[in-house]
């Protein structure tokens, strides 16, 4: 997710004046997470609480995913933001190039605490989302039994959703195809690899609608937009509170574990720390899982999951033949070869 699409890079030069215009003035602390239902549930169990526990206020802002809004900040040299929810090839390169702070573990809680993905040298595990393929049965005949199915127009007609993301995106239509989760990145390493990944894609592409939010694939499958879409399990879950018997495929799914960071140079580093903290309360994370169903990062969250809603989440059997977006092949690729692949991508999606 860097520079891929026009929407990403109105949205970093919008950025970029509103952080020059802003960048003397003080602010109060500054929270950016990924919108929708999901900042919903995060303000109603973290960010109100937090702020009313310290009697603060806590200000939200929109992350669009990607590099663009981060360079910004590095070009104007402002930070808008004290913590933010990011991917893992985001988290990387900023920890790398400084613009996360690394953590001093001792100011959150024992690394023990945590499962292992949730922990990193600048990142604080959030939550455990997988994308996988959803489908609205009442507009399908013929319902999906592989994730292959997809990709099946003549099985299934109709408009398929998809994130308007190569990351994530391009493994999927690999796994269709028939590539082991395994050997993904081992496969889209060579131009052989890539190329099929944007043929499998182009199969379809006449009948894709691209998503940019997460609460758009459900919205759309509601809606009879589509009939079927990538999403995430936890906008799906919550989307069909309402009745709306939305159902999912968790075959190869997409596992992804983001991380809270902190800025470096954020104006608010002890409340950062202190929102951290707060926010790693086991019985804290459980009450947002049974909102949202999404893993949470402190081991013992589970305990205080309801069943009905732990056999649900992205863990045990439905994530035995995952994508773990998170293990090092995965996160090694992405650094290479992103910005090269988001400009294909951009072309690809032009033609």
């Amino acid at each position: 997710m860097r520079l891929a699409t026009q929407l990403r890079l109105a949205a970093a030069a919008l950025f970029a004046a509103s952080a020059v215009a802003t960048a003397a003035e003080a602010r109060d602390f500054t929270i950016a997470s990924w919108g929708g239902g999901y900042q919903d549930a995060q303000r109603k169990h973290f960010f109100k609480p937090f702020g009313d526990a310290n009697g603060m206020q806590v200000l939200e802002d929109t992350y669009l995913g990607g590099w663009a809004q981060f360079k910004a900040m590095q070009e104007t040299n402002s930070r808008p933001w004290d913590v933010v929810q990011v991917e893992n090839s985001e988290l990387i390169r900023g920890c790398e190039e400084g613009l996360f702070k690394p953590l001093d573990w001792s100011r959150i809680g024992p690394k023990d605490n945590f499962v292992k993905p949730a922990v990193a040298e600048c990142g604080l595990g959030v939550v455990g989302v997988s994308q996988l393929v959803a489908w609205n049965p009442k507009l399908t005949k013929n319902q999906p039994s592989g994730i292959a199915d997809f990709f099946d127009l003549e099985k299934i007609p109709g408009k398929r959703g998809l994130r308007d993301d190569p990351k994530g995106t391009l493994e999927f239509a690999l796994m269709a195809d028939g590539v082991h989760v395994d050997d993904v990145y081992k496969v889209m390493s060579t131009p052989e690899g890539l190329d099929r990944a944007f043929a499998k894609l182009d199969s379809i592409k006449p009948q894709i609608q691209w998503w940019k939010a997460g609460a758009q694939a459900p919205e759309w499958l509601i809606s009879g937009d589509v009939v079927m879409s990538t999403a995430y399990n936890g906008r799906i879950q919550n989307a069909n509170k309402g009745g709306h018997g939305l159902e999912m495929l968790w075959q190869n799914n997409v596992l992804y574990f983001d991380k809270w960071v902190i800025f470096a140079d954020s104006e608010h580093v002890d409340t950062a720390y202190a929102f951290l903290k707060f926010f790693a309360d086991p019985q804290r994370e459980a009450a947002f899982t049974d909102d949202y169903a999404y893993g949470q990062p402190n081991r013992e969250a589970i305990r205080y999951i309801k069943p009905e809603v732990a056999a649900n989440l992205p863990a045990g059997d439905n994530i035995k033949d995952a994508l773990d977006t998170g293990r090092s092949d995965s996160v090694e690729y992405w650094l290479d070869n992103s910005d090269e692949i988001f400009e294909r991508w951009t072309a690809w999606k032009a033609k």
